[in-house]
């Protein structure tokens, strides 16, 4: 697979369909120690926020992966081709605080470019974050009935905005398909 470095305000892809359809597998922690947890998500978002390109991820406290979210100053977001879509369903519905869940899978870690946390070698987009923001979510703000039903129980999201420092990705993500370094 080749992946081109993309301008971060070049990156041109389906926001919907990246969380939602796609799959993106997010992973934090440190490659070169070999502690960091993936997770499959399907609920951020891509944008712009104090004026920098930045990724939006919620993750309950639940969720193993929480603790490396907590702990490291980073974080990847990767999506892969449809032929990984079960690899990733295994990573979403499975904790890695039982063992490695990612041998499991054929997905192989490796080391990103400019962070601590693993992108994947298989992965055909590949977003390098920095944390700059979280917060909790509180339920005293909801204004829809809908949002409440996503939270049976009290486990309300933490929100990580992460500026993008770093995108990799096959040409189809590159606006135009000119690739920005």
């Amino acid at each position: 697979m080749t992946r081109i470095q993309i301008n971060p305000h070049q990156l041109s892809l389906r926001p919907h369909d990246f969380f939602d359809r796609q799959m993106a597998l997010l992973t934090s922690g440190d490659f070169a120690a070999k502690d960091f947890n993936q997770m499959t998500i399907s609920w951020g978002s891509i944008g712009t926020m104090w004026n920098l390109p930045i990724v939006q991820v919620a993750v309950r406290p639940s969720r193993y992966t929480f603790q490396f979210m907590e702990r490291y100053p980073d974080f990847t977001l990767t999506a892969f081709p449809p032929n990984f879509k079960n690899a990733l369903k295994y990573l979403g519905s499975h904790s890695g605080r039982s063992g490695n869940k990612l041998a499991m899978t054929d997905l192989t870690a490796q080391a990103a470019t400019s962070v601590g946390s693993p992108v994947y070698a298989q992965a055909e987009l590949c977003i390098e974050c920095r944390k700059i923001y979280y917060q909790d979510l509180d339920p005293a703000y909801f204004l829809s009935a809908e949002i409440r039903r996503q939270y049976p129980l009290p486990d309300y999201h933490r929100v990580y905005l992460g500026e993008i420092v770093a995108v990799w990705g096959e040409e189809k993500y590159a606006a135009n398909s000119a690739a920005q370094g």
